[in-house]
């Protein structure tokens, strides 16, 4: 079983940035892939970026493109979100999540079988 950490989560102000960060351990690592999703108060988890762990590809919602940059560094298992310009409405739990099984959709919740434990992020305006 893999286990996730994430960091990096905090209190900002709208315009700010911020960098999270996501640490992979436990047994031999063989993520296909990893991801980051959020959930609101109230509202469903929702896809914010992924990337594959093989060719570095990225992947994003709509809503975040243009101010998220997911990467990762495979010598340290760990993936990184860095959140530029962001907004009220970005406010939420964020979670690191990986994929270990090779067939897979990048942007669907059913897709990654390890989470974390996720690390809060509010924006205020």
């Amino acid at each position: 079983q893999v286990q996730l950490a994430e960091s990096g989560g905090g209190l900002v102000q709208a315009g700010d940035s911020l960098r999270l960060s996501c640490a992979a351990s436990g047994r031999t690592f063989s993520n296909y892939a990893m991801g980051w999703f959020r959930q609101a108060s109230g509202k469903e988890r929702q896809f914010v970026a992924g990337i594959n762990w093989s060719d570095g590809r990225q992947y994003y919602a709509d809503s975040v493109k243009g101010r998220f940059t997911i990467s990762r560094d495979t010598a340290k298992n760990t993936v990184y979100l860095q959140m530029n310009s962001l907004k009220p409405e970005d406010t939420a739990v964020y979670y690191c999540a990986a994929v270990t099984r090779p067939t897979y959709s990048i942007g669907i919740y059913s897709s990654y079988d390890c989470w974390g434990q996720g690390t809060q992020v509010t924006v205020s305006s």
